[in-house]
């Protein structure tokens, strides 16, 4: 095999032989396994898809097999060699290569350990302080499937032969990198503080509390990475990982962190993308109003919205049928309404209450024959007289219809929500109860989820009304079948088999239906830039993850409505517990030179503010010019640099230019660039909101930092 190590000019001093030799050894090795793995994972996967289905819990456990090969199929085919992210060396001499995957040779034996197992946790975990019974740490810069570089860290007093030290370290030297429009691979470049969080137990809440550029996002996918390897009850068929971000432009740009990960199937989202109606909502424009409606109370207020609505008649209701007259006294209905299992949807659990009200008025009636009970139902189920007071008594309820009755009704919201006074209830009010704000989401999809979807009920219905036809027109053919079978055995009788009957029903009469997947459970999220959630956003997320696992990411210095509180108050009060808070000090993004003027920015406003300290320098400082300069900046730095990306950030400015964005201070969070240009930040408004949108703009650059006034 030809030897990986392709290292450029300026570092070909490596290349000593000495040095490389068992890494070009080894390589070979991986080669080789590599080509074997390959070959057994294409014949396992094709024996898998061929298989017979099964049903239940066997086809369950077979198509998450067949993710799983796949996913590592994909993993091994995208990478190659370069899987291996370094290696580390004991005290005894032991030689260990760490990759995104593990890979075994022939024989068994061990030539890669997977990042996310605790053999390789010293690779990443060791310090100099704290060696983890280390001597030595080589990282690889892989490019285009070659070692264009490599770092030698000593982790002894005492040098180790055959290392070559660099003045520059791994961490530094990738964080020099060009930025691009997806987020760069980093495992190989985890630092200790990261790594601890990244392994951490996935029980109660975890906050990685950071400043800007001290690797929160890193944390967090590389964490839904490890937790789904690590956490056997994340990843069943009912579970799994959900990651939610702040906005559009943040998820395109991790895209690609977790299938690198070797992860092709966690799901990520905004909050927005949990509720249908986003796509019309405004911004609510009434401070006060926005205030009012995102409380934990607010949503609250849906349950007694929707009892409302589940209201028996509080007398007698004599319904005539051909079998004669029956009664249903209120004790009749309570009955069957006590038949609705309380976490069930109101929408859902109507089949409930209409099947047994059935059941009770079937039972009133006298001198029913067995054989006649199912005509008896058929018939009630037609009787417009107990039909309209089942109707009334429990409708078919709209989620939308709900919310925007709150909003138009001041009589209605005052009942379901009597902490609110005159003024406040008034002020919630408006024209249009469909004119959707982002305000009106999480009591929405609170709404949904108590209510249930009411076309969704609607198309069960049908398909309950077509099976019941499909069956009686079927047993009219079974009955005419019987009555000519003239054999001596009567064999046609067999047709009324319970069995039979089941098998003969027609597919074609069965609901169609596309899952939602955001709807949960989920057995952990991770939450990034959580700072801005509201009470109710909160309430959401809960309620999709009953085990309450999370990992809670964000800076509360970064909050553009402030956060007062500590981060164990604010979570305790949503409804989260076993809390506990890893923090993260060091800035690995932001050159000193910029931190230096975005942090008076943000302390003027913030005193407690969690300002991270920059580890390295750009040696470029802070320019300023005016707003006319714009494309002059913008095109002078792309002239001089033929990769990387620059950032506009502005209200209302935008600039069409390649590898430049024009985005505002609350689309660019999570996001990074070479070149950031700020655009008149006096514009950005006064107090904490005007100071933080400013903060998080300066911070988004690596490398330069231009502000125009």
């Amino acid at each position: 095999m030809q030897s990986p190590f392709l290292l450029s000019e300026n570092v070909a001093y490596k290349g000593d032989s000495q040095s490389i030799a068992g890494d070009v050894a080894h390589f070979a090795a991986i080669a080789d396994a590599f080509a074997h793995t390959v070959a057994t994972l294409e014949n396992r996967l094709d024996a898998l898809r061929k298989a017979p289905g099964g049903a239940g819990h066997h086809a369950m456990e077979r198509d998450m097999e067949i993710h799983r090969t796949h996913a590592r199929l994909a993993t091994i085919r995208r990478y190659g060699l370069d899987l291996c992210l370094g290696r580390m060396v004991a005290g005894d001499g032991t030689v260990t290569y760490i990759g995104r995957l593990g890979v075994c040779g022939p024989t068994g034996e061990q030539l890669l350990v997977d990042w996310r197992t605790p053999a390789a946790e010293p690779f990443f975990a060791a310090t100099l302080a704290e060696p983890r019974g280390l001597t030595s740490r080589r990282r690889y810069r892989w490019s285009q499937g070659s070692i264009v570089d490599f770092w030698d860290e000593s982790l002894t007093a005492d040098t180790p032969p055959g290392l070559i030290l660099d003045d520059d370290s791994a961490f530094l030297a990738g964080l020099s990198g060009s930025r691009g429009e997806r987020m760069r691979d980093v495992l190989g470049t985890i630092a200790a503080d990261q790594d601890a969080i990244i392994r951490a137990g996935s029980s109660g809440t975890l906050v990685v509390d950071g400043g800007p550029g001290t690797g929160k996002t890193v944390v967090a996918l590389h964490r839904a990475a490890y937790l789904l390897y690590a956490d056997p009850r994340l990843s069943g068929h009912r579970g799994g990982v959900l990651v939610v971000g702040p906005h559009r432009p943040y998820l395109s740009y991790v895209a690609d962190v977790l299938p690198g990960l070797g992860e092709q199937g966690v799901l990520t989202c905004t909050v927005a993308d949990l509720v249908p109606e986003t796509a019309g909502a405004i911004v609510e424009s009434d401070p006060v109003v926005a205030q009012l409606k995102s409380s934990v109370e607010m949503v609250g207020a849906i349950e007694p919205a929707v009892r409302f609505y589940e209201d028996p008649p509080r007398s007698s209701l004599t319904v005539g049928t051909d079998w004669g007259e029956l009664i249903l006294s209120p004790n009749d209905w309570a009955e069957a309404f006590g038949e609705a299992d309380p976490v069930v949807p109101h929408n859902d659990a109507r089949d409930a209450v209409w099947e047994k009200l059935l059941e009770i008025a079937a039972d009133a009636l006298p001198d029913i024959e067995e054989s006649e009970l199912g005509e008896v139902r058929s018939s009630l189920r037609r009787n417009r007289v107990l039909t309209g007071a089942f109707n009334r008594a429990w409708p078919l309820l709209d989620p939308a219809d709900i919310i925007g009755d709150l909003w138009t009704v001041s009589a209605f919201l005052s009942m379901c929500a009597p902490w609110l006074d005159r003024t406040e209830v008034l002020a919630l009010q408006r024209d249009n109860p469909s004119a959707w704000t982002t305000s009106d989401l999480p009591l929405l999809d609170a709404a949904r989820r108590r209510i249930g979807d009411p076309e969704a009920t609607r198309r069960r219905h049908r398909h309950a009304a077509a099976l019941r036809s499909e069956r009686s027109r079927m047993d009219d053919v079974i009955n005419d079948v019987i009555a000519a079978d003239d054999s001596e055995m009567r064999v046609a009788s067999m047709l009324r088999s319970a069995d039979l009957r089941d098998a003969l029903d027609d597919d074609t009469v069965s609901p169609t239906t596309d899952p939602d997947e955001l709807a949960g459970p989920f057995a952990h999220f991770i939450v990034d830039e959580a700072q801005e959630l509201t009470d109710a956003q909160w309430q959401m997320l809960i309620s999709r993850c009953p085990s309450r696992s999370f990992t809670v990411v964000g800076d509360r210095a970064q909050a553009r409505d402030g956060f007062t509180e500590t981060w164990t108050q604010r979570l305790e009060r949503v409804g989260l517990h076993g809390i506990r808070i890893a923090g993260l000090s060091v800035n690995y993004r932001t050159p000193a030179e910029i931190m230096a003027e975005a942090a008076p920015a943000i302390l003027a406003a913030i005193p407690d503010a969690n300002v991270p300290r920059s580890i390295r320098s750009s040696a470029i400082p802070v320019t300023r010019a005016g707003v006319d300069d714009l494309e002059s900046v913008v095109d002078g730095w792309l002239r001089e640099h033929t990769d990387g990306t620059a950032c506009v950030i502005g209200e209302s400015v935008t600039l069409r230019r390649p590898r430049v964005r024009s985005l505002t201070a609350g689309t660019a969070k999570g996001l990074e660039f070479d070149l950031v240009v700020l655009v008149a930040p006096g514009s950005f408004g006064d107090g904490v909101a005007g100071a933080v949108d400013r903060y998080v703009a300066m911070t988004r650059a690596t490398r330069q930092l231009v502000i125009l006034t």
